[in-house]
């Protein structure tokens, strides 16, 4: 089984020097491209001689060279990111030139480990999969049915009472999904059922 995805808890930097350039990695944790934007936006110095960046936020991903010889510098920094089993995360690798020029292998190691080493040394946690359910439930089990489910990390999203009962909608690990269902049709006598949203 491959290791279990992670993202940054908060942002993080790293700077290495290689042959007089300077080389400096922010990362930070993103959901959206346009945060992923933001962050470059904020981050990247003008001043700078190239401001390099990749993002992954599940299947979407980006890259950028900033002027660099192509695949030398956001490819590598997306490989970083990858390689390192991360997700929900933008890195950007700032460059000051510093007169001694790196060759396309030394700017693809130099933008790579630089993001790489950053990643390595950041704060991160596990990215947990996430799945909603709703159901229906009776006023007698309903104090009951909350707390068998919170031992399963459940969270009430919205709960709303009618003459017969109370709707909830809940949020959980994907992986404790199977689990509610049982604790609900047993405190419940199969009298709720809980069926997903998403």
């Amino acid at each position: 089984m491959s290791e279990p995805l992670s993202t940054l808890v908060q942002r993080c930097a790293h700077q290495e020097e290689i042959r007089k350039s300077r080389f400096l990695a922010n990362a930070a944790p993103v959901t959206t491209p346009g945060q992923a934007l933001d962050f470059l936006r904020d981050i990247a110095d003008p001043a700078a001689t190239h401001n390099c960046w990749a993002y992954r936020i599940g299947q979407d991903y980006r890259f950028n060279d900033d002027g660099e010889p192509g695949g030398t510098a956001g490819r590598p920094i997306l490989q970083a990111i990858e390689g390192q089993q991360m997700d929900g995360v933008v890195v950007v690798v700032t460059r000051w030139y510093g007169g001694i020029k790196l060759g396309a292998g030394g700017l693809v190691r130099a933008y790579g480990g630089t993001a790489a080493e950053c990643l390595r040394r950041a704060e991160r946690t596990p990215i947990v999969a996430m799945a909603r359910l709703a159901l229906h439930c009776d006023f007698a089990g309903l104090a009951l049915l909350k707390a068998r489910l919170k031992e399963l990390q459940a969270e009430v999203e919205h709960e709303s009472f009618g003459a017969d009962g109370v709707e909830l909608e809940l949020r959980l690990p994907d992986s404790h999904i199977a689990e509610a269902c049982l604790r609900i049709s047993d405190i419940s006598r199969g009298r709720s059922s809980a069926k997903r949203l998403d």
